[in-house]
């Protein structure tokens, strides 16, 4: 891949121009694309089998519809495809090697001298010599983007990139298949490689498309032309061609002209339809010397060695005197004659037909000294002066000659071993060769570092059987492996839906030839799932066509007499399938047998493209069976109610989604015997019509009905309405009247008395903040009266909450100013990047305090997805600690810690960044207006709570401020948001050597600030809430090279105590996020005195002391339980009873007490695990001793944020809340339009093996009473009073 991380390998010169025109990574749009793109559906359902496989870009529709012509049409699909493993084999001859060639002057080259021209007789003349320069030489390789090929003599241009832009097309270019979708490639990068894919990994890699002599290479950015001496000889050869084929056809036959023809040569484009990335590659450009001369010269030397040298040195002693004739005419200017029967020439060369061949090549004519029969034949040099057209065409082909002889020496000479060539001397050549094989396998992802080799079963080794399934697949037997089948299989069925039969019965074949070659079940357990999910989704292949064509009795010797062709209709179909239904009745395997039939009936449906065939099996699939099968299928009894039957048929096609057609049958024929209508409208919609609303207790929370993948923001709001003071102060805001708050402009002293997240606020943001809080009321209201389970949150509610300001500023577009955006210049905020948010293991190395420069941005969700967006302290411009380098301590924003746009920063580890009090650099240009792509759902890109909690937090502040007032205190806690949620911290980084410390106080900083979350770091099993808040409260950092302590103890706490569970993780194996399903055990109360600042100090030293050889002996234990290569006791243990089991291979070293050694030390790494178990637990118990009496800072939980799946990138989210302040043991879950009771037991459950686990937890101050869960208008009071 060439871009900065991975530079270009060309080793001709740095000073080659970007040869294909973008040799990085180019995500620019181009050629009128915008940057949006459609988005497919590609999260409908599919089972385990396919869900292990990332795999982008799918439709469930068009994939159900394969056979749809119209509907592929219209999709506009590219066809067949190939895996990087098989392009690598595409692009050159596999069994052949690609080189990087560079060239350089030879040694004593000169740049001028005089050369001496001889001939018959005496007489000579001195001429000035011309030797070439540096770029001369460097240009003798073809192309930047050209390899060497030994076995061709030639060579050939390849080159690969990611960029939204193709290369322009050839005119003679017509495709025979449709381009990818160029706004779904430009969404990624890359489909491999570190970083490539910003949302996490959606493709497991590439997939290919190839467009044969797509691109004229002469309309490259740096175009490749051939030569003027190669140019000469393809005009020779054209015109020879033609003559040739003149004397054969009608002279009346207009023959096209030579000079008419003005493409250079084509080049096939491979382009995948998953990202940017795209490659090109030529044909073979032959070398000066014809491939034929040279391997018969190499044979000829093999097989009669010179007297005096062996046989491989015979071979180089011939070429490198080759290499010196030219190097001696090329840059020594040597014009004398060179006799062929010269005694020299005879020992090193020899003088053969295949040499004079070679010569003549090379411009060497073959002409006695003197016209005389009596004169030795000598070797003429050609002229290769500069100055004529003659002379530099020569000139030119020489150096190219000369350049592919060294190639090919270097590269003959590396191939044999040193001794085979005894004492023979090597030349040191000025040119260098270095395999190119790694370097392209990398750039278009090959490589087996990104396609592990090797993983094929042995029975299949060699098996030519299935040549046609790897080739159908497009990809190659030694990469194969589950996952990577899975792939192909479902990229061909995406990308070429018309031959999804073809490709399913690829996957058939494989497995059957993994069964009858004797491939273990467990290795073909994965293809299995495949082959049954897909049948499930009614995939067949050609066997089963012919199977279904048999049973509704096509064929000569079949009931009907007929065979199945083109020429059978649609009503013959049908009549055949109602007879083959009627003669199932009196079949002992009937019930099979109409299976049988509705298969068939579904295959041949697909086979003709006929949607009447396909609406005849929909409707009536199910009226063979009887209602009695029916029952039976459904393991149900007549009796059961219509709902019960829907729940349970639910739960079956869950739990056996091969039998989903079978089912689907039954309860078809179940509805028509009794008439339900609400079983037919739940077969036709896949919704209960049954479904009733229920009438629900008054004094009972309401739910929120979904508006789509809106279950986090539900959850929010929900938690929102059980604050009590934040309710109170919102709620009278739903008689907003707008048309007033529009009229009223506010001036820039006004803009200037508040501040929100340590910033100043635009009008817009206050109009858009105030009706965000407007339309909260409402919901709140709803809350209060509906007398339905579940209410709906407006459309402008969901997009005011997950869009923040400036996203609706970008999405708008505004390339001018405005009233509402340009407010005034302190208004203005400058962009910075922030932290990744993705955290790793917190002991695996110390984490960097970072400068603003070197901050990257990253995404995750249960952490922050988080944008380009400057980090922002609360009221920064407070409490601020100035040191004598110029650097303050500011936040170093967490996964939840807050934007700059949202306004509530989080706290975690601090940053060191430049006093900005001193001269800053002018401000960045404005920022292109952001395209919208049309693959974002409708509410934007925020999908995280913490993220859309910090914009609703801002606008709830912005929207309660009174701008006609005068802030309060710099710490302003008149806001009813920072009243309830933020504390105050003091953070100090300090030098891990305390006597570092004493040397200079400018080692020490400190800093006093607000925080609205805490944040916990989820990795590791085994750990409790403290453990978590321990290590955010003393940490260690890395701060201009050198390892620092940061510690942060409370100041203030806050009535509402916000913990973030950061359960996005990096997995430096893989380099890739994933989420940590650890369990971390906390309970109903949380005692903070511990993380005061006010805490006794020899405390402190003592729990500290014992913190660290806690720390210590849990990361041992992680090491042989998580660590790289763990876990070691189980890994041990499996070897020994493989070694002791297994009688294929006879292994010497074997042996009893080889065995008996790994036994041991299976049992030594037990036990010493066991023993740092066990030391933990007394330590632990050791630390909350410490703290025992210590209970002066109270908090209970009250909330709990759940998200229930096993990728960071998607799940589901709900949400428990204690019934506050009546019923403290009792809990209601909020899973969006449902609300239920649970147990406390629920709430504080083990979640251990589960992937439904905390994120967040809420504590409230004890005995504050900010939480008053349920707040439901009761009318009998109201009556009462």
């Amino acid at each position: 891949m060439h871009d900065d991380r991975n530079p270009p390998r060309y080793t001709i010169n740095d000073n080659w121009p970007d040869a294909f025109g973008t040799m990085h990574w180019d995500t620019t749009p181009g050629w009128g694309e915008s940057s949006s793109g459609k988005g497919d559906v590609n999260a409908w359902g599919a089972s385990s089998a396919t869900n292990k496989v990332e795999i982008d870009g799918r439709n469930f529709e068009e994939e159900e519809n394969w056979w749809d012509a119209a509907r592929r049409a219209e999709c506009k699909r590219p066809g067949p495809g190939v895996l990087p493993p098989l392009l690598s084999e595409l692009l050159h001859n596999p069994e052949h090697t690609l080189y990087s060639v560079s060239a350089s002057l030879p040694k004593h080259s000169h740049s001028n001298s005089t050369s001496s021209t001889s001939s018959g007789s005496s007489q000579s003349q001195s001429t000035i010599h011309h030797p070439p320069s540096a770029e001369e030489v460097r240009k003798a390789v073809p192309h930047a983007n050209a390899y060497y090929c030994k076995e061709h003599n030639g060579w050939v241009l390849l080159s690969w990139c990611s960029s939204t832009v193709l290369p322009p097309f050839a005119r003679s270019f017509n495709p025979s298949s449709p381009l990818p979708d160029q706004a779904r490639r430009k969404r990624t990068q890359s489909c491999v490689g570190e970083g490539e894919q910003p949302f996490g990994q959606a493709n497991k890699t590439h997939h290919f498309h190839k467009y044969e002599r797509a691109v004229d290479a002469r309309m490259l950015n740096t175009p490749f032309k051939r030569s003027e001496w190669e140019e000469e000889e393809l005009l020779k050869r054209r015109r020879r061609k033609m003559t040739l084929h003149e004397e054969t056809m009608d002279t009346s036959v207009k023959v096209p002209q030579v000079e008419d023809e003005v493409e250079g040569d084509l080049l096939d484009l491979y382009v995948c339809c998953q990202c940017s990335v795209y490659c090109l590659a030529s044909q073979v450009i032959p070398g000066v010397i014809p491939v034929k001369y040279v391997e018969d010269l190499t044979k000829d030397k093999l097989s009669h060695p010179s007297l005096d040298k062996t046989a491989h040195a015979s071979v180089l002693s011939a070429w490198e005197t080759i290499i010196t004739i030219l190097q001696n005419r090329i840059f020594k200017g040597e014009n004398r004659v060179l006799p062929v029967t010269g005694a020299k020439f005879q020992s090193k060369i020899g003088w053969t037909p295949v040499i004079r061949q070679i010569f003549e090549q090379l411009g060497f004519p073959l002409r006695p000294l003197v016209p005389s029969e009596e004169q030795p034949q000598t070797l003429q040099p050609p002229e290769i002066d500069p100055s004529t057209p003659a002379g530099r065409r020569m000139r030119g082909k020489l150096l190219r000659a000369w350049v592919e002889v060294c190639a090919y020496t270097i590269i003959f000479q590396k191939s044999k071993s040193s001794t085979s060539f005894g004492n023979y001397d090597a030349q040191k050549l000025s040119v260098t060769v270095e395999s190119a094989r790694e370097m392209y396998q990398t750039g278009i992802g090959a490589h087996v570092n990104q396609i592990p080799r090797g993983l094929l079963p042995d029975n299949l080794l060699g098996c030519t059987d299935l040549n046609d399934v790897w080739e159908g697949l497009g990809m190659t037997p030694s990469s194969y492996s589950h996952d990577l089948v899975t792939f192909a299989y479902l990229a061909q069925c995406r990308c070429d839906p018309a031959n999804t039969p073809t490709y399913f019965g690829h996957l058939h074949k494989l497995h059957e030839v993994m069964k009858t070659t004797g491939v273990p079940s467990s290795a073909r357990e994965e293809i299995e799932m495949l082959l049954l999910q897909e049948k499930s989704r009614g995939r067949w292949s050609k066997e089963d066509l012919k199977r279904g064509a048999a049973v509704l009795g096509f064929g000569l010797d079949n009931a009907l007499g007929v065979d199945l062709d083109d020429e059978v209709d649609e009503e013959f179909i049908l009549r055949a399938w109602k007879d083959g239904l009627k003669r199932s009745w009196t079949m002992e395997d009937g019930n099979e047998r109409r299976m049988q039939l509705y298969d068939a009936l579904k295959i041949l449906s697909e086979l003709k493209s006929s949607k009447r065939l396909l609406d005849a099996w929909t409707h009536e699939k199910g009226s063979g069976m009887s209602p009695d099968a029916a029952y039976l299928a459904l393991q149900v009894s007549k009796e059961v109610e219509d709902d019960m039957l829907i729940t349970v048929y639910t739960f079956a096609v869950q739990d056996q989604p091969s039998q989903i057609e079978k089912m689907r049958n039954a309860l078809t024929v179940i509805a028509e015997s009794r008439d339900s209508q609400r079983l037919r409208g739940f077969l036709e919609t896949g919704v209960d019509p049954g479904d009733v609303v229920q009438q629900v207790k008054m004094d009972m929370p309401r739910g929120l009905n979904q508006l789509g993948n809106t279950c986090y923001l539900n959850s929010l709001l929900q938690y929102f309405y059980t604050i009590k003071d934040l309710r109170e102060a919102v709620t009278p805001l739903a008689a907003t009247d707008f048309k007033t708050l529009e009229e009223k402009k506010l001036s820039d002293d006004d803009l200037k008395r508040h501040r929100v997240g340590g910033r100043l606020v635009t009008r817009r943001e206050i109009l858009r903040s105030k009706k965000f809080v407007n339309q909260l009321a409402e919901l709140f209201w709803n809350l209060e009266y509906s007398e339905i389970p579940a209410v709906t949150p407006t459309m402008d509610l969901a997009k005011l909450a997950l869009v923040t300001s400036q996203d609706e500023e970008e999405d708008d577009q505004c390339g001018t100013a405005t009233d509402a955006s340009n407010d005034t210049d302190a208004t203005l905020v400058d962009d910075g990047p922030l932290p990744s948010r993705t955290q790793e293991r917190s002991n695996s190395a110390s984490p960097v305090v970072m400068s603003p420069g070197s901050m990257s941005d990253g995404s995750s969700v249960l952490g922050k997805r988080t944008r380009t967006d400057g980090p922002m302290d609360v009221d920064m411009d407070s409490a601020v600690d100035k040191g004598k380098d110029s650097y303050v301590v500011v936040e170093k924003p967490e996964a939840s810690s807050s934007k700059g746009k949202a306004g509530h920063s989080g706290s975690a580890e601090v940053e060191m960044v430049e006093d900005v009090s001193k001269p800053q650099p002018p401000a960045l240009p404005p920022r292109k207006p952001r395209e919208v792509d049309d693959s974002v759902m409708m509410f934007g890109r925020q999908h995280d709570v913490s993220e859309c909690m910090d914009n609703c937090m801002f606008q709830i502040e912005t929207a309660l401020l009174d701008f006609h007032e005068m802030a309060g205190t710099e710490d302003d806690k008149t806001s009813v948001v920072k009243r309830l949620f933020y504390g105050k911290k003091r953070q100090r980084l300090a030098p891990l050597d305390a006597s570092e410390g004493a040397v200079s106080r400018y080692s020490v900083h400190e800093k006093e600030d607000l925080f609205s979350h805490l944040h916990v770091n989820v990795s590791e099993e085994g750990y409790d809430l403290y453990d978590g808040l321990s290590r955010y409260f003393d940490d260690v950092v890395e701060f201009e090279g050198v390892k620092r302590r940061m510690e942060v103890t409370l100041v203030d706490l806050p009535p509402l105590l916000q913990i973030q569970l950061q359960r996005v993780q990096f997995d430096r194996e893989t380099q890739q996020a994933y989420k940590s399903q650890a369990y971390v055990k906390f309970g109903e109360t949380i005692y903070l005195d511990r993380f005061m600042d006010t805490a006794a100090p020899e405390k402190k030293a003592r729990a500290k002391a014992i913190q660290t050889r806690l720390n210590a002996c849990r990361d041992r234990i992680y090491k042989l339980t998580q660590g790289k290569h763990a876990p070691f006791a189980p890994a041990l243990g499996g070897v020994a009873d493989f070694l002791e089991k297994q009688d294929a291979l006879r292994l010497e070293e074997v042996d009893d007490d080889f065995i008996a050694v790994i036994k041991a030390e299976k049992d030594h790494v037990s036990a010493v695990l066991e023993q740092e178990r066990a030391e933990a637990g007394k330590l632990k118990e050791e630390l909350e001793a410490v703290w025992k009496d210590d209970v002066s800072s109270p908090y209970e939980l009250t909330s709990v944020f759940i998200h229930r799946g096993a990728s960071p990138s998607w799940g589901h989210y709900f949400f428990y809340s204690r019934h506050l302040p009546d019923k403290p043991d009792s809990w209601f879950k909020y899973n969006d339009s449902d609300v239920s009771i649970v147990p406390k037991e629920e709430v504080l459950a083990d979640t251990t093996g589960s992937t439904a686990n905390p994120y967040m937890l809420v504590f409230t101050r004890k005995d504050s009473d900010v939480v008053h869960t349920v707040h439901r208008f009761d009318a009998d009071q109201l009556q009462d009073a």
